[in-house]
């Protein structure tokens, strides 16, 4: 089940006791941030939540499955995330609690 920008807005507006409004404001101008950051090419370090990073692709010549055709695919920057040991730690403990094996 994937949980929506608005869903999350509630949830955090309850915690805090804030507005909606202000809360999806907050949320929003933090996003944007993240998203001007990234694309000045700077690396964000949220210490044990993870990091995100920029990786820079290669041009490359690729093959059209369906038609043979080779294509060529130019060089372009990519947006990676490596997950931070909190949230790793997290996640595996939920995993394994609804799946014991």
């Amino acid at each position: 089940m994937a949980t929506t920008k608005r869903e999350l807005v509630k949830r955090i507006a309850k915690l805090t006791n804030q507005k909606q409004d202000i809360t999806k404001e907050i949320i929003q101008t933090f996003l944007d941030q993240i998203i001007e950051e990234l694309s000045q090419g700077n690396r964000l370090e949220f210490r044990e939540f993870g990091v995100f990073d920029i990786v820079h692709k290669k041009p490359r010549i690729a093959r059209n499955p369906r038609t043979g055709e080779t294509v060529h695919v130019p060089a372009k920057r990519m947006v990676h995330f490596k997950v931070g040991r909190l949230m790793k730690n997290k996640v595996m403990e939920e995993k394994t609690q609804q799946n014991p094996q």
